[in-house]
């Protein structure tokens, strides 16, 4: 390795914004700069929330820059006590600085807001060429201006007197280079202003796009009817079966488990054919769901089961079950949290394990009330729920004729699931017997089964798929699954099938990485149509777990997990903003699944509503680059190109050692 040294100039550190100009991607969308926007948007909304704003004002200029203005309180502009910096430059120039850390009472700028990643704006400006910030406060008119994504700051200045006028005003210039399309998506930015309007009551949203030729062309938003008269017009002329049912529900001073003003306010509806539906946590729209739409399908079924048991509407033999009762509802659901915690900086999916029993127990009582007290409504919701119950049993039975057509015994350590619904059994591959019992006491045996693997699986990439079935561990997992092994480029019967979703389950650690590669070999070799029909995952257990003590009677104790180091970084960073000493966290490493008791395995890694599976594809025109990086690292006669391989990617690699 000629010319290639490893000594103290080998390591860089990136200070201020430079991570996010070096990996944009790590902290933002870069299809477009609609999500950088979205930061400045999110903050004047975070206003409003509070009840501080009363306008929101969107221009986009020709020039390609858009403006966000507000008349909330207004940025502070004075020194910041630690760091003897104004206070805006703090939150356009540092990655974890903003008012919404320190979530107890009287300390918090924002009681409710869109996360606490608090890297928001800054993002915004270190990929943008330029930044104009106007503040309004205390009678006064601020500017201060960003240049060179950040990096050149001016001079803070008063400009004049605005007397009672208080507000934020933010140009942006975003920078090209970081983005495939240097515009924002209008269609996009539109539908993130309609649903501030929805969810603010009384917020007036406005968008204006400067023309090249012409007046300047406006647009308004206003939803008197909130989420109920939103709900109408994403259903068009589509019929519902019964009223639109919309309420909601905050937790009060006297909630033992969740922090005043925590819950959720919503409006659902069923329909006979599908209606787009709509999620938000604290006005932050997660177009990928999350944890918060898991509970709000768990409180509608709990609460329409009791209603169909009073009212004894189940026939006989009928097993009703959330999808039954969930496929053909729509809604519009806006939750909040103190403490959201994301998938991503992006923020499109809901992580929070605790919005699942939030909105849950916020929902269920008042939708049962609302049926008891609308008897037809509720029965229409009833018999449509039944009806697909009906349906989805009917297809089960025809899987099932096929199933037990064959003559294959399964394998003896397969603890099998009861449903017969395909689509929704999941099969995990468990590494290790110890993992296995705690999996089989985690699972739900309606529709989850487990098969313990013992060791690692044979490399398979070079096997004979007449010999392939000669290893026990692989003839286990191919007699399960119900599918004879098949080449890429073939038409295998898959009709045999037994599972939906094939999870590979190992521990997070360099063992646990090997069998998952092992496993992911045989799928790609083998097996490789399972993978391009969507039915192979890889699930994510924790590798930390954090236990959090009481916080007065507000704040009950609480057990949070980490993927790796730096969500445990990240949590460390949010306690300690929330006013925990470091002592008072006990942190907890797993050495591995079979460590976690089957609670901790059930929240983490099995239930649908709390953990995190990825899904296993191969990218679009990329099949031959996978097919020979398999070979490279799977093939026997490859040790020297591996050799070649390893010594040049090596440092790039984060091992767990």
């Amino acid at each position: 390795m000629a010319g290639k040294q490893y000594d103290e100039s080998s390591f860089r550190v990136l200070k201020g914004l430079e991570p996010v100009r070096e990996r944009p991607g790590m902290y933002t969308r870069t299809d477009s700069p609609a999500h950088i926007i979205q930061e400045v948007i999110d903050n004047a909304a975070d206003e409003a929330l509070g009840g501080f704003a009363g306008k929101i004002h969107v221009t986009l200029h020709l020039d390609g820059s858009v403006t966000i203005a507000d008349d909330g309180r207004g940025i502070p502009v004075g020194l910041h006590a630690e760091e003897g910096v104004p206070v805006v430059v703090l939150a356009f120039t540092r990655l974890h600085a903003g008012g919404k850390f320190d979530k107890r009472e009287g300390n918090s700028a924002y009681a409710f807001s869109g996360g606490l990643h608090g890297v928001g704006v800054s993002v915004t400006n270190a990929l943008s060429t330029r930044i104009e910030v106007e503040v309004k406060r205390d009678g006064k008119r601020y500017r201060i201006d960003f240049t060179d994504g950040g990096e050149t700051i001016g001079e803070l200045r008063m400009e004049g007197d605005c007397g009672r006028q208080t507000g934020t005003r933010v140009r942006v210039w975003p920078d090209p280079k970081y983005f495939e399309n240097p515009r924002v998506p209008m269609n996009e930015l539109e539908r993130l202003l309609r649903s501030k309007a929805v969810l603010l009551s009384g917020v007036a949203v406005r968008l204006d796009i400067e023309q090249p030729a012409g007046p300047v062309l406006s647009k308004t938003w206003s939803y008197p009817e909130g989420l109920a008269g939103y709900l109408k017009e994403l259903a068009g002329d589509t019929e519902a079966v019964a009223p639109i049912f919309t309420a909601e529900k905050y937790a009060t001073k006297d909630d033992a488990s969740f922090a005043p003003g925590e819950g959720a306010t919503w409006a659902l509806a069923w329909f006979e054919s599908a209606v787009p539906s709509e999620s938000y946590v604290n006005l932050i729209p997660t177009v990928a769901g999350g944890t918060h739409e898991s509970g709000l399908r768990a409180g509608v079924f709990d609460a329409l089961k009791s209603f169909i048991e009073h009212h004894t509407l189940l026939p006989r033999g009928v097993k009703l079950q959330q999808e039954d009762v969930c496929g053909r509802m729509s809604f519009v659901l806006s939750a909040r949290l103190l403490d959201p915690q994301f998938q991503g900086q992006v923020k499109e999916k809901l992580n929070s394990r605790e919005a699942v029993k939030l909105v849950s127990s916020q929902l269920r009582d008042p939708f049962e009330i609302w049926l008891n007290n609308h008897v037809e409504a509720g029965r229409a919701i009833a018999e449509l729920s039944i009806k697909q119950a009906l349906a989805r049993q009917k297809s089960a039975q025809k899987v099932e004729k096929k199933k037990t057509s064959g003559v294959a015994v399964l394998p003896g350590k397969l603890s099998d699931c009861e449903s017969e619904d395909i689509a929704d059994n999941e099969l995990f591959l468990v590494e290790g017997d110890s993992a296995g019992g705690s999996a089989k006491m985690a699972r739900n045996k309606e529709n989850q089964a487990i098969l313990p693997l013992r060791g690692k699986v044979q490399n398979s990439w070079e096997i004979d798929p007449d010999r392939l079935l000669a290893n026990n561990e692989i003839h286990d997992v191919a007699v399960a699954l119900g599918v004879d092994a098949h080449r890429a480029d073939s038409t295998p019967d898959l009709s045999g099938l037994r599972y939906g979703k094939i999870i590979i389950m190992s521990d997070a650690d360099v063992d646990g990485a090997h069998i998952q590669t092992l496993l992911l070999t045989l799928f790609f070799r083998h097996f490789p149509k399972l993978i391009d029909n969507g039915h192979v995952y890889v699930a994510q257990p924790p590798l930390y777990r954090v236990d959090v003590p009481a916080q007065g009677k507000k704040r009950p104790p609480r057990r949070l997990y980490a993927l790796d180091e730096g969500e445990l970084t990240a949590i460390r960073d949010r306690l300690a903003k929330e006013g925990f000493k470091p002592d008072a966290i006990e942190i907890g490493r797993f050495k591995g699944l079979g460590e976690m008791n089957p609670d901790q395995l059930r929240e983490t890694t099995m239930d649908p509503a709390t953990r995190r599976v990825l899904p296993v594809h191969v990218r679009p025109g990329a099949f031959d680059d996978t097919l020979k990086m398999f070979t490279l690292l799977m093939g026997k006669g490859e040790a020297s190109g591996r050799r070649t391989w390893m010594e040049a990617k090596g440092d790039s690699v984060e091992a767990d050692i």
